[in-house]
């Protein structure tokens, strides 16, 4: 479908391969076509598996914009919440086989999926903010402690420590750690096993379930962008 994301539908499983440079740097064009590859999705009615390079998912936002100027950041971030917040939402199942490293944002888009399968190896997931200087943004504060345990909560938003795969799967970030020869046939085995859920009561009953959870972040989404006016 474009370049910084790679969109290949088959049997009603969608594949999204982010393909943006060595980290997958979430930049403004990447969220904007990583929203136009899930309004593909929809149209598709397919299921999403999304995955990126391996050794590498994403780290993170793209520093390049970040550091360009605190609007751009702002809205840098103000764009990802909002991408989140959609997956969190999405009408079929969200699958993401994370190829390696998931920092920042890359673990974040890792809470707002419905099932989560990491490669085994010598990789780190993280939420890394603190540990660069930045003060943690309400969104990502809401979407942490919705998915992740209480003690984890803590140790990865306050601490920024840094997960092992197979140590992510107790915190909450990941369900399960195979090798990096098996991430893409689990996941699309994951998919089809999906594929016999009733779609409608599967997206009802995630909005029903994640309520709250939706409710907070879409307030928190408000309350950096009123932070970081003044």
């Amino acid at each position: 479908m474009n370049e910084l994301i790679n969109y290949q539908c088959t049997d009603g499983i969608a594949t999204l391969q982010l393909n943006n440079g060595k980290v997958n740097a979430l930049s403004p064009a990447l969220i904007q076509q990583f929203n136009s590859c899930l309004d593909q999705a929809e149209q598709d009615k397919a299921i999403v598996i999304i995955t990126g390079q391996p050794g590498i998912f994403s780290g993170g936002y793209d520093l390049k914009v970040m550091l360009s100027g605190p609007a751009n950041a702002i809205d840098l971030v103000a764009q990802g919440s909002d991408l989140t917040r959609r997956m969190l939402a999405h009408p079929q199942p969200i699958i993401i086989a994370c190829s390696g490293h998931a920092i920042a944002k890359g673990a974040f888009l890792l809470l707002a999926a419905d099932y989560r399968i990491a490669t085994a190896g010598d990789f780190t997931i993280a939420l890394n903010e603190v540990e660069i200087g930045m003060v943690m943004h309400q969104a990502g504060i809401v979407l942490a402690q919705g998915r992740l345990t209480p003690a984890a909560f803590q140790r990865a938003v306050n601490n920024a420590e840094r997960f092992t795969p197979e140590a992510a799967v107790s915190a909450g970030f990941v369900d399960q750690v195979v090798h990096a020869d098996e991430l893409i046939n689990t996941a699309q085995t994951v998919a089809q096993t999906m594929k016999k859920l009733n779609m409608r009561a599967h997206y009802q009953t995630k909005l029903k379930v994640r309520q709250q959870l939706l409710a907070g972040l879409e307030a928190a989404i408000e309350q950096d962008k009123v932070y970081a006016s003044h």
